[in-house]
């Protein structure tokens, strides 16, 4: 097991093959196989850009997506009273270089508000 470990550890960076998400695998000499080089799904930058604001028992949020991708928001709502229900919104589509606003409420006060992103 320890050997095992050893060995994972000591391989350079450049000779593991990453293809999921559509990465290119590398050879030993540093040239692509396979096609051109595109940035994994994961490397390219994602996420829109959300400002939430809190009056009284109401939360709104304006997020602005930037990038080519569609980004899915929901706004989050904890309430601060033990017997006000918390709530999360539907997922809206932030669509290319769009701006979209949610809302939501409590009966009382606003404990605190967040935005969750979902490609």
């Amino acid at each position: 097991m320890l050997a095992a470990l050893a060995l994972l550890v000591a391989l350079p960076y450049d000779a593991a093959s990453h293809t999921a998400g559509g990465a290119v695998t590398r050879a030993a000499d540093g040239g692509d196989r396979g096609g051109a080089a595109r940035p994994a799904r994961e490397d390219r930058p994602f996420g829109a850009e959300c400002r939430s604001s809190v009056q009284g028992s109401t939360a709104v949020a304006y997020c602005h997506n930037p990038y080519p991708e569609t980004d899915r928001v929901r706004l989050h709502i904890e309430c601060d009273r033990w017997w006000d229900v918390d709530s999360d919104s539907a997922p809206v589509a932030a669509g290319p270089a769009g701006t979209v606003r949610l809302t939501g409420r409590c009966w009382k006060e606003i404990r605190s508000v967040w935005v969750s992103h979902q490609r």
